[in-house]
């Protein structure tokens, strides 16, 4: 496809999948990305695809789990009460290093929270929400035309590398319309000679397995783990940076937060404030050098999240001490206004930010 078309978030996640070649997903509905499940049901028997409601989320990933030890490209999606009910499978997937995609349009929490957006799964997904040592690669999409971009990437990321992607939108972008092209696919097959499919002429069969009852092999295995994440801190770390070449003031945001923040760091330079954007697309791995970079030439940082604050820590880190790292969030489902996130920066510029 070339031309344009009007899309909510949430379908355009669903026909970048397809455009991906997946053709399998399982899930269960909740706001606000039931639009989702509801277009892979419409769309997957159009292309002879497998897509299957579960009867809870526990079920879904563990579905997901079984499509991706057969090699399929497969994705499921939820919202923040429901990734945390698939946990447990997520880390059986890291375990058995299995490629997949998993969607969480965050809303506001905790607990069943609101089904207005959030920002407040961060810690989840970046730190490994489930048991053991375990990283999944998260992105996060600040439009619909990356929502659908980025899950295209997902898929080649998670084969690349036998990884679960994350994509961590929230009900805003999931719900919002916007024009949105879809590109034909460059991702090429991936041989997949783990893949449990059977003998095929192999003298064993391939078994997936994330079960060492041995410490010894256990640990052998973490290992493994542990090297391949930090190939991909290496090689996967992707983010934006506007104005800040000469910026005394930089704010870090990310997905719709960041959109908003735009509008306030555009008032601010036209009144004379220098202040940019960084914007982490890769929550993990985490960009915390480009932003160790901007602390040498910055005066101060100041985040914004719809959360009680969570990136705020990362980029604490990455800044190491060397600059002020200031924070405002909202919570529960409130989205920022750029009157507040103006306010904000000028607060910062003027050496009033705060923590």
């Amino acid at each position: 496809m070339s031309e344009k078309i009007l899309m909510k978030g949430n379908e355009a996640i669903g026909e970048a999948a397809v455009v991906a070649g997946c053709r399998h997903y399982f899930g269960y509905p909740i706001t606000p990305q039931s639009e989702l499940i509801e277009y892979m049901a419409k769309r997957l028997p159009q292309v002879d695809g497998v897509f299957l409601q579960a009867e809870s989320e526990v079920a879904a990933i563990n579905m997901v789990y079984g499509a991706a030890s057969a090699g399929c490209r497969v994705m499921t999606s939820s919202s923040s009460p429901g990734i945390s009910l698939k946990q447990e499978g997520i880390s059986y997937i890291a375990g058995s290093q299995l490629p997949c995609v998993i969607v969480n349009v965050q809303r506001g929490g905790p607990g069943l929270g609101s089904i207005q957006p959030g920002q407040a799964d961060y810690f989840q997904a970046t730190k490994g929400g489930g048991h053991g040592d375990y990283r999944n690669i998260v992105l996060a999409p600040n439009s619909v035309q990356e929502m659908a971009d980025i899950t295209i990437e997902a898929f080649d990321l998670a084969d690349k590398w036998r990884n679960a992607v994350m994509i961590l939108g929230d009900g805003a972008l999931g719900q919002m319309m916007e024009p949105v092209e879809f590109k034909e696919s460059s991702s090429k097959p991936v041989e997949k000679s783990w893949a449990a499919t059977g003998r095929r002429g192999r003298a064993k069969p391939n078994i997936v397995n994330s079960l060492y009852l041995q410490p010894d092999l256990m640990e052998k295995h973490n290992h493994v783990l542990q090297e391949k994440y930090a190939k991909i801190q290496a090689e996967e770390t992707r983010w934006e940076a506007l104005n800040t070449e000469d910026a005394e003031v930089i704010v870090v945001a990310y997905g719709i937060t960041s959109r908003i923040a735009m509008t306030a760091i555009n008032k601010a330079r036209a009144n004379g404030v220098k202040v940019g954007l960084f914007r982490p697309i890769s929550l993990w791995p985490f960009p915390s050098q480009p932003l160790a970079e901007l602390a040498k030439t910055a005066k101060a940082f100041v985040v914004f999240e719809m959360s009680a604050g969570q990136m705020v820590e990362d980029v604490r880190l990455a800044v190491n001490g060397a600059k002020p790292v200031s924070f405002h969030g909202r919570t529960g489902g409130m989205l920022p206004t750029p009157k507040e996130l103006y306010e904000k920066i000028i607060s910062v510029a003027n050496g009033e930010g705060g923590k």
